[in-house]
């Protein structure tokens, strides 16, 4: 078994901000897990890929938010990190050579002749006769503390996001939230942290029900404490937290604490894409189930943000859709040659791009 952990991501192909107009096979908005695995699906039937994503590498929320949180449902692979899943996804697609435009995002879509031709917020201009919207849920921002000086502790002992286990090694930590997230890292950060205390303003939660059932014995052996309540105020100086205030049912309380960890969800924002004249549906867009084209020709949508009938926000889920929607972009790249599949077991031709001897 191939071993995640010691796959390094290869050096990545960019350009320099503000260039074009480039000319390629296929846009692919969004450089996540499902965009990724699409610049490989589309590699395999020669369609070159050139990826806008507005983070500053590889990876969206794998590699962003989570990156050493982990992932338990991705087929073949029993357990691996984001950041372990974006590197082998990454040396997956090396092969056809992506080329990769950060810190822009999409902004401008408009018809050139018989091909689309993007603009990004860099001024960078793409053409293609594919886009592939694969941006997750658009733009996503955590929701923040509304209190009044949260800000000036966040990214210092106040955090949205865990980039890095060790910088929670040895704290007084408090998780406050009710879903997966929380739970999950309450699970992974209990062995490291000094004491962990889990806060959530009811005693029902949003999570697996496997993670709940393992948070509560871990109160029940001492080695967590949970409380109901809510967050009321943060204490501290220089950007150092050293307790947080809590309102319960019965009283308001203390909890001494080095570093904050808050749960509370995404705000999903399309951004642009809004403006693109598809069938939205909720902040997602609606795409065919067979095809994953949107209600505009040559337009695809992949991942979290299309819907359809029977839709799962799975990675897995994104992979399928992946595959699939190679296929139909095939005949919008190259109308003029007649599809043949073939398995990658049994390709010769795919065995020496891939550099399989």
């Amino acid at each position: 078994m191939v071993d995640l952990s010691l796959i390094e991501a290869p050096p990545i192909k960019t350009a320099e901000p503000g260039s074009g107009p480039i000319e390629t096979d296929m846009v692919i908005i969004g450089a996540g897990p499902a965009g990724l695995f699409a610049a490989f699906e589309a590699g395999l039937l020669d369609i070159k890929c050139h990826f806008v994503d507005a983070l500053d590498k590889p990876g969206g929320q794998c590699a962003e938010l989570y990156p050493e949180k982990p992932l338990f449902d991705i087929a073949g692979i029993p357990a691996c990190t984001g950041q372990e899943l974006t590197n082998s996804l990454l040396k997956q697609c090396s092969p056809f050579e992506p080329v990769f435009h950060l810190n822009q995002q999409a902004e401008k879509l408009e018809r050139h002749e018989d091909k689309w031709q993007l603009t990004t917020s860099e001024n960078t201009v793409l053409q293609a006769p594919c886009i592939v919207i694969a941006a997750g849920g658009g733009s996503f921002v955590p929701k923040k503390l509304t209190l009044p000086n949260a800000q000036d502790f966040e990214n210092t002992s106040l955090y949205y996001a865990v980039r890095k286990m060790a910088t929670f090694e040895g704290k007084n930590l408090v998780i406050a939230g009710g879903g997966d997230s929380a739970l999950d890292w309450t699970l992974n950060l209990q062995p490291l942290a000094k004491r962990l205390t889990l806060i959530h303003r009811r005693d029902q939660f949003r999570a697996a029900p496997d993670s709940v059932a393992k948070m509560h014995k871990l109160v029940e052996q001492g080695k967590i404490d949970f409380v109901t309540g809510q967050i009321t105020g943060l204490n501290g100086k220089d950007q150092q937290l050293h307790s947080i205030s809590v309102k319960t049912a019965e009283t308001e309380q203390n909890i001494e604490c080095d570093a904050l960890l808050a749960f509370y969800g995404l705000t999903m924002k399309l951004g642009p894409i809004a403006d693109w004249g598809l069938n939205l549906s909720q902040n997602h867009i609606d795409v065919s189930n067979e095809t994953f084209e949107t209600s505009t020709a040559g337009i695809f949508a992949i991942g979290d943000i299309c819907q359809y009938p029977g839709k799962l926000k799975l990675i897995l889920s994104g992979f399928h859709e992946a595959a699939l929607m190679a296929h139909t972009a095939h005949h919008y790249v190259h109308p003029d040659k007649k599809l043949v599949f073939r398995y990658t077991t049994s390709s010769k031709d795919l065995h020496q791009k891939l550099g399989v001897t």
